[in-house]
């Protein structure tokens, strides 16, 4: 099963866990890798180059200069292998892999003729390992019910970097410009909603508890950036009404 994940970049020089993504592309080699450089000041293009130098067929750089946000680097890699029609599902995740590879391609698998959208999920459970700042825990369960409420479907996390999706609903999905560069996660959801419907959306789509997920301590979003957050989702709430 081939697989194609789209890391977005902004900075990264300082949490790309190079060796990580060399011991898995050697072991995966039916996976491909765009990394998305998000107008990066720092070396991430050039730590990027040298893994592409190493494994020049599983990995695509896309670059440019001005920083656009998250949600704009992770459409431009999504459109970019449609239009080259890359073979297999299509996922992302943060360059810090918060989200390991391995689980990714895990949770791949899960995609069928019946299950379109997969999208991993930071809930604390017996079994696993989820290790988050409590901060960070609390205003993100705050931000999550609000969400819960606009998306008018039950779900626990919407804003864990790892997604997979089918091929077949990457223009519906990212075909139009996001309206924030937190919150686009969001977005993905109330599209696929508005396409398919509440009921059939909870039908193509599943929700995986995480095996592993590690807090990172650059984390780009920050209880300074709360105010932001609210009004991107009173847009996102207005646009997708």
């Amino acid at each position: 099963m081939y697989l194609n994940i789209i890391i977005p970049c902004y900075n990264e020089s300082m949490r790309l866990p190079v060796n990580k993504y060399l011991d898995f592309l050697k072991l995966n080699k039916k996976v491909k890798i765009i990394f998305v450089n998000d107008g990066s000041t720092d070396k991430t293009k050039n730590l990027v180059t040298k893994l592409f130098n190493k494994f020049p067929e599983q990995i695509k750089i896309l670059s440019y200069e001005k920083n656009k946000g998250k949600g704009n680097a992770v459409r431009y890699g999504f459109l970019y292998a449609v239009h080259q029609n890359m073979s297999g599902n299509l996922a992302y995740l943060d360059a810090d892999l918060s989200t390991s590879l391995e689980e990714c391609k895990l949770l791949s698998k899960k995609i069928n003729d019946k299950i379109k959208f997969v999208f991993g999920s930071r809930i604390r459970k017996s079994n696993n390992v989820i290790k988050r700042k409590f901060h960070r825990f609390v205003i993100g369960r705050s931000i999550a019910t609000i969400i819960s409420s606009i998306l008018g479907v039950s779900v626990y996390d919407t804003q864990c970097g790892c997604k997979i999706i089918d091929q077949k609903l990457v223009i519906q999905s990212f075909g139009e410009v996001f309206s924030s560069r937190w919150l686009f996660d969001v977005e993905i959801f109330l599209r696929l909603i508005n396409l398919y419907g509440k009921d059939k959306f909870i039908e193509i789509s599943k929700e995986v508890p995480l095996k592993s997920w590690v807090d990172t301590e650059d984390s780009r979003v920050k209880f300074i950036h709360a105010p932001r957050i609210i009004l991107d989702l009173l847009i996102i709430k207005k646009r997708y009404k």
